[in-house]
């Protein structure tokens, strides 16, 4: 596997890179909008000094309509282009992080749940792409107090050394809120991923609540962590709160203080009134605590939800080689495979071969390992120790494409993916044509089901009634469609009834397009029907042989009930 590092920072400016040019445009429009109101003052200033003076300012009063109408038009492209930056930044997060989770593959969903996930992905995916467009508007927020004192200063440098007495004060109170605000806004977010897991454990689960009677119960484990995030919300509340009540404590002292100086200036004939007016002004730009406090909220949001996004791309990508299988049957052969899970290990040093052209059947009590097993021989996992070779080439070497060309699976629930039935049974690593889908979907038992849908097999998947059964086959057909040298079933017979089960296993064995198969039987004619039997127990492979053999033991009679067919 391959570790890709994410941090928060690095993550943000990927997103900010990538909004390219219109993250330039967005900051020098905000900067115009803020030199448009930074030269507003002056101007009104030399116009009412004109105008006291009785002199012409009808030129004056048009550059101060200007720039009002500038500021206007400023702001109404800042609008535009702060939205279309945020939507394409939260576009490239949540494509990112989706390929991302794809190519981890179940990994993902085990360690952070998929209902975390989808909170990460829709949440703060969202949150996170505010950032180019809050860190333009922070330059232009920066720039108005910047330009305020500089304005001051070319007024007057007393008026200037008044507000420089008080801006550190400012500072600090800012730096304390940006740290504050971050703290709170990740523990905030982090207990909204909590109940986003917890809602979709349960939307996956209605029909065993609503059997159980016990929907109350649920909504309260639900919302059992709501007081927490209403801690964390007014923890965010009063830090922005007692920001602004600082902020606005210290900067009307400063606004008072220059407004005073300007005032005694203009009394010792060293201002204008014009120029009184323009300080006023900008002492008010300067000490702009509360645009800035707004800025800094939304970069510490979209940085604590950059943090939860980049946990996600730190977990490592499976690595694929560039390897190719050579011709061969599809033999399979499991070396020392230890695979823990949990801190508990599952398999320990399991030996197996699965002979090419062969049907080998696993069986095991519950927990025994197979569904892991059978994740491991198509590499939907890995192991923690152990080779996995297929036709004598590590699973490790090959490439993705042969790969996923070779192996095939079908689920005990599988997911229809695609706009029609017939899509979701033609997915896969290469095209179909309709003729392979409908073969396919004979050989699964499910062709008569899906003739009888609304549109048979241009039927919207969301469209199409199914019982768990009828979507299995269904996924089968999907399994079969694309052939390959390895065919492995998980659990995939589980919801048939034993006739058509028995009518699947034989046109499976018989007539199926994989060379070698790999299948989980928790019947014991299902396998009876394999060549041979690996039966699983504690985490070893304790014998293999034909069911027949096995059924004089009477552990492995005791798998199945101690019943069926010997």
């Amino acid at each position: 596997m391959t570790t890709r590092a994410a941090d928060p920072a690095g993550l943000l400016n990927s997103a900010t890179r990538h909004s390219g040019a219109r993250s330039v445009a967005l900051g020098l429009v905000s900067v115009a909008s803020t030199a448009a109101a930074l030269l507003l003052p002056a101007t009104l200033g030399r116009t009412l000094d004109l105008l006291l003076a009785h002199a012409p300012a009808t030129r004056w009063v048009l550059c101060c309509a200007g720039l009002v109408l500038l500021a206007v038009l400023l702001d109404a492209c800042e609008t535009v282009l702060g939205g279309t930056v945020d939507a394409r930044t939260t576009a490239w997060l949540r494509r990112r992080l989706t390929e991302h989770v794809l190519a981890v593959g179940p990994r993902a969903a085990a360690r952070f749940g998929p209902g975390d996930l989808v909170a990460r992905l829709v949440g703060n995916a969202s949150q996170a792409g505010t950032a180019p467009a809050a860190r333009a508007a922070l330059l232009a927020a920066l720039a108005g107090p910047l330009g305020g004192m500089v304005a001051l200063g070319l007024i007057d440098l007393w008026l200037a050394a008044v507000f420089l007495a008080g801006a550190p004060v400012l500072t600090l109170l800012l730096r304390a809120f940006t740290r504050d605000t971050t703290r709170c806004v990740a523990d905030y977010q982090q207990v909204q991923g909590r109940i986003a897991g917890a809602l979709a454990e349960a939307a996956a689960g209605h029909r065993t609540i609503e059997a159980a009677g016990t929907a109350d119960k649920e909504a309260a484990r639900i919302l059992r962590p709501l007081p927490e995030l209403s801690r964390a919300g007014h923890r965010m509340w009063r830090v922005q709160g007692r920001a602004a009540a600082q902020a606005s404590t210290v900067a009307p002292l400063l606004q008072l203080g220059v407004v005073a100086v300007a005032g005694l200036l203009l009394a010792r004939h060293r201002l204008s009134v014009g120029e009184v007016l323009a300080a006023s002004r900008y002492a008010v730009l300067a000490t702009g605590v509360g645009v800035l406090v707004g800025q800094f909220a939304s970069l510490a949001r979209a940085r604590a939800a950059a943090g939860r996004l980049a946990e996600v791309l730190s977990e490592p990508a499976t690595a694929h080689g560039d390897r190719r299988l050579p011709p061969g049957p599809g033999r399979l052969e499991l070396r020392g495979v230890t695979a823990r899970r949990g801190g508990r290990t599952v398999l320990d040093g399991v030996d197996l071969v699965v002979p090419g052209g062969t049907t080998l059947a696993l069986v095991g009590r519950s927990g025994a390992g197979k569904s892991l097993l059978a994740a491991l021989a198509g590499r939907l996992a890995d192991p923690d120790a152990g080779e996995i070779l297929l036709d004598g080439v590590p699973l490790r070497d090959l490439s993705h494409g042969e790969l996923r060309r070779a192996v095939g699976y079908a689920f005990e629930r599988p997911a229809l993916l695609g706009t029609t039935v017939e899509d979701a049974i033609a997915l896969g690593p290469r095209p179909l044509s309709p003729a392979t889908v409908r073969e396919a979907t004979r050989l699964a038992c499910a062709d008569d089901f899906v003739r009888r849908l609304p549109d048979g097999y241009a039927t919207p998947c969301a469209d199409a009634p199914r019982s768990g059964g009828e979507s299995q086959r269904l996924g089968l057909a999907r399994a079969f469609a694309h052939g390959g040298r390895l065919l492995i079933l998980d659990d995939a017979l589980s919801s048939l009834d034993t006739v058509t089960e028995a009518r699947i296993t034989g046109s499976l064995l018989t007539h199926g397009t994989h060379d070698t198969r790999l299948l989980i039987a928790h019947r014991a004619a299902t396998a009876a029907r394999a060549d041979a039997v690996a039966w699983l127990d504690g985490g070893r492979v304790r014998a293999v042989g034909t069911h027949a053999e096995l059924w004089r033991t009477d552990g492995y009679r005791a798998v199945f009930g101690d019943g069926g067919p010997g």
